[in-house]
């Protein structure tokens, strides 16, 4: 299954995390972001993870945020 992955720097540990699980079972993973533990707005992320959920892009979407 292909899952598209996004956080915002509070979530970027746990999407590590996730990322890392979910590669364990053989799924594809499109990491839209956070990269790092840097400050960023959430919304740059998860809108393009979303897109890719609503086009077909990506069978489903993780969103992770530290709030």
């Amino acid at each position: 299954m292909k899952i598209a992955l996004a956080a915002d720097h509070a979530g970027f540990t746990l999407k590590e995390a996730v990322a890392a699980f979910l590669r364990d079972g053989k799924h594809e993973v499109r990491d839209f972001g956070a990269h790092s533990l840097e400050s960023v707005d959430y919304p740059d992320f998860l809108y393009p993870a979303a897109l890719a959920v609503a086009r077909g892009e990506c069978e489903r979407g993780i969103l992770v945020a530290g709030a």
